[in-house]
C-alpha cells in the first residue's frame, strides 16, 4: 500500500519516540510525523525571537536558547520536556550556535 505522507522525520526525533532496546517508534506513523512537524515550525518560528532576544537584550546565545526552552515548557500540553528539548536543538542549528548538550541545570523535566 502507498503511504501518501512521505515526511521525512529526523532520527533525533525518532529517538525520543524509541524505547531502550527497541527499532520501532512507540508513536503510529502518522502521530510521529505529525508531532515531528509541529516541533520543526516551532523551531522555525522561534530563529527571529531567539536571535532578536540575544541581541536586544545582550545576553549570550545559550541564555537566549534556555528562555526559549523555558516558555516552551510552560504550556507541557503542547511539546513534551523531550520535544521541547528538540526544538531547542534545531533551533540552535538553524541559527548555526552551539547545541546545547543537556537541559539547563537546576531544572527539572
Amino acid at each position: 500500500m502507498y503511504e501518501e505522507n512521505q515526511s521525512f522525520v529526523p532520527e533525533s526525533f525518532m529517538a525520543l519516540y524509541l524505547d531502550k532496546g527497541r527499532f520501532k517508534p512507540s508513536l503510529p506513523r502518522q502521530e510521529l510525523t505529525a508531532r515531528y512537524e509541529m516541533c520543526e515550525d516551532l523551531a522555525q518560528l522561534l530563529v527571529n525571537t531567539a536571535s532578536n532576544q540575544q541581541f536586544e537584550l545582550g545576553i549570550t546565545e545559550d541564555d537566549a536558547l534556555e528562555r526559549c526552552w523555558r516558555g516552551l515548557l510552560v504550556s507541557p500540553d503542547v511539546t513534551t520536556p523531550d520535544e521541547a528539548f528538540w526544538v531547542i536543538c534545531r533551533l540552535a542549528e538553524l541559527l548555526s550556535w552551539p547545541l546545547p548538550t543537556s537541559p539547563w541545570p537546576n531544572e527539572s523535566v
